[in-house]
């Protein structure tokens, strides 16, 4: 349910006084249970609607994954999962997002499992010591992605932090994930080459390579200069001349 209306609460209009109105409803059908939501087109509020009178502690939202984690005190899970889990079951058919329910204490061992690891890949990743990788996640970075890919702003914003930290900070986590990216590729691929053992091939081009989902030699080789000739940094020489070494390498004029 929803008002236009902010001065009237939907669900207690519907509901009526003392419930004699949805009772009323209830009656004709011969008993059958109505539940009464106040719809919003917030994800998360809306879930935490649906799966009252659970108290819901937090709630985390992922869009990539089309997940709200839900947390809960522990005398709350149960009402919040329902008999049978008919309860989130429902949650999640009204919502339209998949509803993970966890108690407060899992939530919070859970969170401090994603922060141990994420510290550790800043670590490992950036080169950087544990106070820093902790105030990288206090900051709320969780990933190389986010970091590498954010605003040189936000990090920069952050006390201690400059924009020339900033930027290194990007540039290492790009390098890494770039890295990735290729050795990934080259493995799935069955090649011991990758395009930065090309000649003339540098890391900014292989990173605008690879976001074009070219991470391989071959996936190179297949290439047109056209395709590449628009490459910040690349002339439509070069493009020819990378395609080229690419073909090279596979073995396509043996």
């Amino acid at each position: 349910m929803i008002s236009t209306d902010p001065s009237v609460d939907p669900v207690g209009a519907c509901v009526g006084m003392r419930g004699a109105r949805v009772q009323a409803v209830v009656n004709e059908l011969h008993g059958e249970k109505i539940d009464i939501i106040e719809w919003t087109d917030d994800p998360a509020a809306f879930v935490v609607n649906a799966l009252a009178p659970a108290e819901i502690e937090r709630v985390m939202v992922d869009e990539a994954t089309n997940t709200i984690e839900a947390a809960v005190s522990e005398e709350n899970l149960a009402i919040a999962i329902g008999r049978r889990g008919q309860n989130v079951r429902l949650a999640s058919d009204l919502s339209g997002w998949h509803i993970e329910l966890m108690s407060t204490g899992e939530e919070k061992e859970r969170r401090h499992e994603e922060v141990v690891k994420a510290r550790t890949v800043f670590q490992e990743g950036l080169d950087v010591d544990e106070a820093f990788a902790t105030v990288l996640v206090d900051e709320g970075f969780f990933s190389l992605e986010e970091l590498a890919y954010c605003a040189a702003e936000d990090i920069a914003a952050i006390e201690g932090l400059d924009a020339e930290i900033a930027q290194e900070l990007q540039k290492r986590a790009r390098n890494v994930l770039l890295d990735q990216a290729l050795k990934q590729g080259s493995e799935e691929a069955g090649s011991a080459v990758t395009l930065l053992d090309l000649p003339g091939m540098t890391r900014e081009i292989a990173e605008q390579l690879a976001a074009r989902e070219m991470t391989t030699v071959e996936s190179l080789a297949d290439a047109a200069g056209d395709e590449i000739e628009d490459i910040e940094g690349l002339s439509r020489e070069e493009a020819d001349a990378l395609i080229i070494a690419a073909r090279e390498a596979c073995g396509w004029f043996d």
